[in-house]
């Protein structure tokens, strides 16, 4: 994580419970093939979901208070929903008498 980043972002959203978990979810998103909404050489997921908050592109929300518009997140899929892992690894047999 850069640092440089981290102190722009937290002009743009001061409290830093709020910071960390606005950057965290922008940062799976990404990770889950979110394309990021600025050119950035960097490949870290963090640092660009950082820069993302510092422009300006990501806010938030909290339920039940009155916020500005906000910026609709895309769709991250649920566990349920992604494919299941490709491995392979033989499937692992329990005796019954191991419980």
């Amino acid at each position: 994580m850069n640092n440089d980043y981290l102190n722009r972002a937290k002009k743009a959203i001061p409290d830093a419970q709020i910071l960390s978990i606005v950057a965290a979810k922008r940062a799976r998103q990404l990770a889950l093939g979110g394309r990021p909404m600025i050119k950035c050489s960097d490949e870290n997921y963090l640092d660009i979901a950082l820069l993302e908050i510092a422009d300006g592109l990501l806010t938030y929300e909290i339920p039940g208070e009155a916020a500005p518009p906000i910026l609709v997140e895309p769709h991250i899929p649920e566990p349920e929903e992604m494919p299941p892992a490709q491995t392979d690894a033989a499937p692992v047999e329990v005796p019954a008498d191991a419980k």
